[in-house]
């Protein structure tokens, strides 16, 4: 009897009535209502997310310039990701359950927000209340979508804060400007002075020795000066004296003068006299003028004297009035000769301050001048420095000073690169839950069919042919499962593979391999053999990384990823769902074909050895 023979009699026997046919028909189904429902349940459950009851608190009483609260709140509900309503505390519909979490903005976050402001720096604080009470993933998203209200704020605050910054920057170019066009008049009034403290310093080098011999001449003026008052003294008494006698000689040549005066009077009228009586005697004009002229004659001598007399006395007078002036003269000089002494000497001290004072500026205007000369230098370097560093001050036009602010404050933005990519959340799943439903649909086909046909082993038939003719009505119907449960998935569930063709030769050789596996397993241990099959699907759920990275399974069961099919099954399906390379899938086919060779040989071994007959085959202690 060939296998071919033999799987078509195991087909009729289970399709043989109306219930066996429909135990059939609910077989091929299995596979169907386990994938294709739970993926339907979980196609794309982000696009349902504004059915999520969440609590939002807005406590937020702003800030100048800036009402972060009510911007957040804003966008929160103008996005619609959750079902947000707005209420003023929310603890409680949490705890219930009537929300699966809460937003809480507290009264001061815009005002922390700008904190940094008053150099008083804090952070603003967003409060996630959540309870995994009422769903675990609910909260796992609400940390995501509150992580993202925080970039998003930071974002924002960061790109005003840059963007005064740059602004400052601006007016720092432009107070630097004024800065260093000042370092410029600065320098070139530092060299002025650096060349007129040259001349100060020639000047006062030069006065130096002058000031030295004026000070010294002052000193012997004022050792001099020191016996003026007494020489004074007595130039005033003696002049007093010289006066006093010029007015005694005045006053006696006056008298004299007088007396002579008279005399000459006296002989004026004498003449008179002297004419009238001639002239009365009868003397002519010319003897009377005669006579007058020999009197005139005879006292000549008296009238020239009298002339000299006169002289003198006017010359005396004059001298004793010039004394006098002179006494006087000297003694005022005398009274002020002490304040003229007072005076040299207040100017000798004076002279010898300036000369003091003359010698320390000698000593000091070398330095000076060192200092001027460093002080242009240093103005010179301080106008270039201002002046080239000018140019390296940020002064950008708005449309620039924006777009840096927003480099800055935002710096790092994502761009998505995906190689291949799930359409949704449950097409993220399809790989996993199809090899699941794969394996399930093969573990209850032998519910139903019997692993070895008796009738075979009775009649001494070879262990392969046994083998292959049990394991073709569960391979026929595996196939059958597959093609259901590929048609619903992808036009009804709606989850569209990149390579459809190729993902479906996959799932037949996936369902081939779990076939025969279990099938080696029923034919090799019986009823033991169903639950070694449920011990491997758990083994294979566990390590085969169908949800998370296999990776971050725990070290111990990476040997199980390595060795059990699914692994291998779910990669697989994942390159050809998603359109990833297609060289690790014929990998994972040859391990595939590894398994459904070494299942087959198993079975084969089964075969042969049941072909003895026992005891406990005859009345096996446990029947599933």
């Amino acid at each position: 009897m060939s296998a071919l023979r033999m799987a078509f009699n195991e087909l009729r026997r289970i399709t043989s009535g109306k219930l066996p046919k429909l135990a059939v028909l609910a077989l091929a189904l299995v596979p169907l209502l386990y994938a294709s429902l739970y993926l339907y349940a979980n196609k794309d459950p982000y696009a349902n997310l504004d059915n999520v009851p969440a609590a939002l608190v807005v406590k937020d009483k702003g800030a100048k310039d800036l009402n972060a609260g009510k911007d957040v709140a804003d966008e929160l509900l103008n996005g619609k990701k959750f079902n947000w309503k707005v209420v003023d505390d929310a603890d409680e519909g949490v705890r219930k359950g009537e929300f699966i979490f809460a937003l809480t903005l507290p009264e001061d976050f815009s005002e922390a927000l700008t904190s940094a402001e008053q150099n008083k720096p804090r952070q603003g604080v967003l409060t996630l209340t959540t309870n995994d009470a009422n769903n675990y993933l609910g909260s796992t998203i609400a940390n995501q979508v509150v992580n993202e209200v925080r970039r998003a704020v930071t974002a924002k605050i960061s790109t005003e804060a840059a963007d005064k910054l740059l602004l400052g920057f601006s007016t720092i170019r432009q107070e630097t400007t004024k800065a260093a066009d000042g370092a410029k008049k600065l320098a070139d009034g530092s060299a002025t002075l650096r060349d007129k403290i040259t001349e100060l310093d020639t000047g006062v080098q030069q006065l130096a020795p002058g000031a030295t011999q004026l000070s010294n001449g002052l000193h012997d003026l004022r050792a001099q000066a020191g016996q003026l008052p007494d020489a004074t003294k007595k130039l005033a008494d003696g002049a007093r004296q010289v006066a006093t006698g010029n007015e005694t000689a005045a006053r006696e040549a006056e008298t004299y003068a007088a007396k002579a005066q008279e005399l000459v009077g006296g002989l004026d009228k004498f003449n008179g006299d002297v004419a009238t009586r001639l002239r009365a005697l009868g003397f002519t004009e010319e003897q009377v003028q005669n006579v007058m002229t020999t009197l005139g004659q005879v006292r000549k001598p008296v009238d020239d004297a009298n002339t000299k007399v006169q002289g003198a006395a006017g010359d005396l007078r004059k001298l004793a009035t010039g004394a006098d002036q002179v006494a006087d003269g000297a003694e005022q000089l005398s009274a002020k000769t002490p304040a003229l002494t007072a005076g040299i000497a207040k100017l000798d001290d004076g002279g010898t301050a300036l000369n003091g004072g003359v010698q320390k500026l000698a000593t000091a205007t070398p330095q000076l001048k060192d200092g001027a000369a460093q002080l242009a230098t240093g103005a010179a370097d301080l106008s270039t420095g201002l002046s080239g560093g000018v140019d390296k001050i940020p002064n950008q036009d708005d449309p620039t000073r924006a777009a840096i602010a927003q480099a800055i404050g935002d710096p790092v933005a994502v761009r998505g690169l995906s190689q291949t990519k799930a359409a949704t959340y449950g097409a993220g799943l399809a790989p996993f839950f199809l090899g699941l439903a794969t394996w399930i649909g093969a573990f209850v086909l032998f519910l139903l069919l019997r692993p070895l046909s008796r009738r075979a082993l009775a009649a001494g038939q070879s262990a392969l042919r046994v083998a292959l003719g049990g394991w073709l009505p569960g391979a026929l119907l595996g196939i059958v499962q597959v093609l259901v449960m590929f048609t619903v998935v992808r036009f009804v569930v709606d989850i569209e593979p990149s390579n459809p063709l190729g993902t479906f030769g996959f799932l037949a050789l996936m369902s081939l391999t779990f076939v025969a596996i279990l099938h080696a397993l029923n034919a090799a241990f019986g009823a033991v053999g169903k639950f070694l099959g449920l011990i491997l699907l758990i083994l294979q759920l566990v390590s085969a990384g169908g949800t998370f990275p296999w990776q971050t399974i725990p070290v111990p069961l990476y040997p199980l990823h390595y060795g059990l099919p699914m692994g291998y099954a779910v990669d697989g399906l994942r390159h050809l769902m998603y359109g990833g390379d297609l060289g690790s899938v014929g990998k994972d086919a040859l391990i595939l074909l590894a398994w459904l060779v070494g299942a087959l040989a198993l079975t084969s071994v089964a075969a042969y050895k049941q072909r003895v007959w026992t005891a406990s085959k005859l009345k096996p202690e446990l029947v599933l």
